[in-house]
Order: C-alpha cells, then sequence, then structure tokens
C-alpha cells in the first residue's frame, strides 16, 4: 500500500463549459488535489450519498452494496490505479471469503460505493505525480514571469488623484445645458 495515497472526495463541481462534473480528490495529508471528470449520473449518486439523501427504492450503487452484503462480501477501499490516455482506471478490493477480490470499475462507480461503504479511497502515487494538482505551487510557478515588473505606477499624491478625479466631473457639468433640461421635460402638473 505504499504505493498510494489516501484521498476524500473534497467536492464535486459542475463545468461552466460543457456542464460536466467533476470530482475533486483532496489528499489527506497535503493540499494536493486530483480533478477527475465523470458523468452526471455518477455525479448524482455520490452527491446523494454523501448527503445521506433517502432514496424510496435502490438506486445502482445501493444494488451493488445489498447484492455484496448478501453475499457476505465486504468492500475493503477503492482505489484508482492508474490513468491511460486521459482515461482513468479504478478497482473496487472486496473481500469474500478471506479472499480479497479485485474489481475493476470505473473510478465515479468505485467513488460512489465508497461513499455507500464507508470505506477509505486510495489513488495510485504514480497518478497523484503526474496529474495531482498543488495550487500554491502551480500560482508560485507562473507568478516569477510576472513579477519582474511593477504591476501599475506607484499612485500619484492625494491631492493630485482627488484633482483629476474632480476635473472629470468639472468638464461634464460645464458642458450641460441645464436651461434645455426643463424644456424636454414633461409637465408634470397640467393645471399650472
Amino acid at each position: 500500500m505504499s504505493d498510494m495515497v489516501e484521498v476524500q472526495i473534497d467536492s464535486i463541481r459542475v463545468s461552466l463549459m460543457s456542464q460536466q462534473r467533476i470530482v475533486i480528490l483532496r489528499e489527506r495529508s497535503t493540499e494536493r488535489y486530483l480533478p477527475i471528470w465523470i458523468g452526471v449520473y455518477e455525479a448524482e449518486a455520490i452527491t446523494i450519498a454523501l448527503q445521506e439523501v433517502a432514496v424510496a427504492r435502490p438506486l445502482t450503487h445501493d444494488l451493488i452494496k445489498n447484492i455484496l452484503k448478501e453475499f457476505h462480501a465486504r468492500v475493503i477501499r477503492v482505489e484508482v490505479v492508474s490513468m491511460r490516455e486521459d482515461t482513468y482506471f479504478g478497482n473496487i478490493v472486496v473481500e469474500l471469503n478471506g479472499q480479497m477480490l479485485n474489481i475493476d470499475s470505473r473510478p465515479s462507480d468505485a467513488l460512489a460505493i465508497a461513499v455507500r461503504t464507508h470505506v477509505p479511497i486510495f489513488v495510485a502515487r504514480s497518478v497523484m505525480n503526474s496529474v495531482g494538482i498543488i495550487p500554491e505551487v502551480d500560482l508560485q510557478e507562473e507568478a516569477p514571469e510576472h513579477t519582474a515588473a511593477p504591476l501599475a505606477p506607484p499612485p500619484p499624491p492625494e491631492e493630485e488623484v482627488g484633482q483629476d478625479r474632480l476635473s472629470i466631473f468639472q468638464d461634464f457639468l460645464d458642458k450641460l445645458d441645464l436651461e434645455d433640461l426643463d424644456k424636454d421635460k414633461p409637465d408634470d402638473n397640467p393645471e399650472k
């Protein structure tokens, strides 16, 4: 298990560009994140379980959990084991009659099972190292190019700022023809 990193579900987000869902996994020991694009139905299945929403009839992932329970199989953990050609691969680790079984799964389905069975979620260290995101580091890597030059000239003294701002309004007021303003105004009181 030293080649695996424990994570938890941080959030489920909606892409503003495509309305697709993204589950954000956060490494438990650091602020490193792993975004995984998932389907709308899988996102809903995970959200329902996280929020402990009661449903009238079992959803697909509830059904899988119930089948495993009836066969006296116990989910031990779920894993995101690899990423190939922009596709993540998952695994559900189940114990049945003392034997450990690895069941191939999409990560989204494995996560939906994990939140229902309250088991840990792991990601292969190689996956986290290659596509995991550390927000502070990513921002710092981009910042050196921009911090070499000053972002803006220093502000002028306060009295100059006030005069510049007021001069714009003074120009506007000077150009107003207030006499014509009353001529265009409809007569509010016809009895005058």
